[in-house]
């Protein structure tokens, strides 16, 4: 069976709210998402937790646009974790949202967070 299962994404789909709910989460480049937030018209400081609780509260595993199996991520932070990206609409912006992120024991690590490019 190809990974990930859909069983896999709704655990790491709720693993991820979760560390949200907790402020468990880390982001690996702030000047990349600092500038895609710009595009997409929200504050880092302010808003990140409420957008990525939006994202997770709509996201469903059939919005998985990641590769099967996930890709790993060369980060030095999270390498060799599984990196898991999602496309999601949200009333909140006025295009669909790509998002990627990875688990870690203790914390979600926010990879992407743009407008999708796919269309």
């Amino acid at each position: 069976m190809a990974r990930p299962t859909h069983k896999e994404l709704s655990n790491k789909l709720k693993q991820a709210w979760t560390f949200v709910q907790n402020a468990q989460v880390f982001i690996i480049n702030q000047a990349a998402l600092a500038a895609d937030a710009l595009e997409l018209d929200y504050s880092i400081e302010f808003e990140l937790f409420e957008v990525l609780n939006e994202l997770l509260e709509k996201t469903t595993p059939t919005d998985y646009s990641g590769s099967r199996p996930p890709q790993r991520s060369y980060e030095d932070e999270i390498s060799g974790l599984d990196l898991f990206a999602f496309v999601v609409e949200l009333n909140r912006f006025e295009e669909p949202v790509y998002y990627k992120f990875s688990i870690s024991q203790d914390a979600l690590w926010l990879v992407s967070l743009h407008i999708d490019k796919k269309e």
